[in-house]
């Protein structure tokens, strides 16, 4: 996982939430059937990019103070690959539910860039455009 937490490290704040919005309906099994049900009847299930990036804002909204409550917030380590590492250790004492690999990577990759993700989700609450 620490190569793709790499990749995921590169991604602009929009990209990395929109990614985590998209995980954390993958990794929820009620939303991954509603989803089924609706293109098995036809239903487009056409989902926008903001959407994507309001969900994962809302998801990290949630799971930031539970982050933070870890004591996690020490200096980061300067190699990027230790420092995921740590940080999914961290998450070893996190209650977080039961986020699936795909949630706990964009999660870990939004902790490492807290304070930008936390400028950009403020931004997103107070309803400023973002840019692509």
């Amino acid at each position: 996982m620490t190569e793709t937490g790499v990749m995921l490290m590169g991604l602009e704040a929009e990209r990395l939430l929109a990614g985590l919005g998209l995980a954390t309906l993958a990794d929820d099994p009620a939303q991954v059937l509603l989803t089924v049900d609706r293109i098995r009847h036809g239903v487009r299930a056409t989902m926008t990019f903001e959407a994507l990036v309001g969900a994962g804002a809302r998801r990290w909204r949630e799971a930031r103070p539970v982050l933070a409550a870890t004591g996690g917030a020490a200096a980061t380590p300067v190699a990027l690959r230790r420092a995921w590492d740590e940080t999914l250790r961290l998450f070893a004492h996190c209650d977080l539910g039961a986020p699936g690999p795909a949630t706990t990577a964009h999660l870990a990759a939004c902790w490492l860039r807290r304070n930008e993700i936390d400028q950009f989700t403020q931004r997103t609450v107070h309803g400023e455009a973002t840019a692509r």
